[in-house]
């Protein structure tokens, strides 16, 4: 049995609402807001960024749960904005928690599922017995050029979860992928913000590789939407995922708990694992829970869990603030100290 042994999500307190976005670039931008449902969305604060995001998600991973950091044998952070160019995210997140020196570590760059990479990497080195627990870690400082539809959802935030195979809260069934070369999104070294394909990010980008790795994950499972309790699909928006819903047979009840973006925008390689840390906030013992996430480029990861009676008797989940209590914690900027913290506007020296 390997899956989730414990879980912990970070979101920063900053927020800009939509609606001033819209304001600084027009009645265009209030058009592209109300159309992709985001009210708001996180902002990081001037020292925070992918490395603060995931140290903060896993040490609150540890504190709803005593782990010793010495089995701690791999540590995997999937990001689209990585501190540096050349530096490992991973290594200092391990140090950070108490992990180093003896541990297999690495940066995961695949889009917006780069996160749940990592999980399934955990799964294959715990399933294996080459280590005892593995660190999977989405987080992101999404980028938006300034006036383009993306800086109306890219936000920031991130959630780590540990993998282990004793007394997981939540068992991993099986997982699988689905991936094509379908270039929808991306950014080229050096260059500050993303390009994207517009309307083609959604067909046949999004739709095409969560629909067929949601279907293949049926498949093998031998089960339909109706089984799950739970339903989480990468959330660029909030649109996105409540179509995708609908086209797999799955209700607005079933993906509401996971469904975080019109709060906190879309944190990229961190949106399907704070939906699902969101989720594992309120799951009991026996549900069952679909995940499907997407990256551009292209690929979908898919997962079939299922919550056991550990969560209630082997961590404490009030012992770090769950995801709603983070979207509750925040304080709003205007758009002038939002481009300060985004590094839009710099000062010249």
């Amino acid at each position: 049995m390997v899956g989730i042994i414990t879980y912990g999500a970070y979101v920063p307190r900053y927020r800009i609402k939509t609606e001033e976005i819209a304001r600084v670039w027009g009645s265009n931008g209030a058009e592209i807001a109300n159309g992709l449902g985001v009210f708001e969305k996180s902002v990081p604060d001037l020292d925070e960024d992918t490395l603060t995001i995931s140290v903060n998600a896993a040490r609150f991973a540890l504190a709803r749960r005593e782990v010793n950091p010495d089995d701690i044998g791999a540590i995997y952070v999937g990001s689209e904005s990585h501190p540096y160019a050349v530096k490992p995210t991973s290594v200092t997140v391990g140090e950070a928690i108490g992990a180093t020196p003896v541990m297999t570590a690495a940066d995961y760059e695949f889009a917006c599922k780069a996160g749940t990479a990592g999980i399934q990497t955990c799964m294959g080195l715990v399933k294996s017995g080459m280590v005892k627990y593995g660190v999977a870690i989405g987080a992101d400082i999404a980028q938006g050029a300034p006036g383009d539809a993306l800086e109306y959802t890219a936000a920031a935030g991130g959630a780590a979860f540990v993998i282990g195979d004793d007394d997981v809260i939540a068992e991993i069934n099986d997982t699988c992928s689905y991936s094509s070369d379908t270039p929808d999104f991306w950014r080229r070294e050096g260059q500050a913000y993303p390009r994207h394909g517009g309307r083609f990010s959604g067909e046949p980008a999004y739709f095409k590789h969560i629909q067929g790795a949601a279907n293949l994950m049926m498949e093998k499972m031998g089960t339909k939407p109706s089984d799950y309790d739970y339903a989480i699909f990468h959330q660029p928006n909030a649109k996105f995922p409540r179509t995708v819903a609908a086209m797999l047979k799955f209700t607005s009840e079933q993906i509401k708990p996971g469904l975080a973006v019109p709060y906190l925008g879309n944190t990229y390689s961190g949106a399907v694992p704070v939906g699902l840390s969101a989720t594992l906030d309120i799951a009991k013992p026996g549900d069952r829970i679909f995940v499907t996430s997407y990256g551009s480029g292209s690929g979908s990861d898919a997962f079939d869990i299922t919550v056991t009676d550990a969560i209630e008797t082997e961590i404490d989940r009030k012992a770090a603030p769950g995801v709603e209590e983070l979207l509750l914690d925040k304080e709003y900027l205007d758009y002038a100290m939002y481009a300060k913290h985004k590094g839009k506007i710099v000062m010249q020296k």
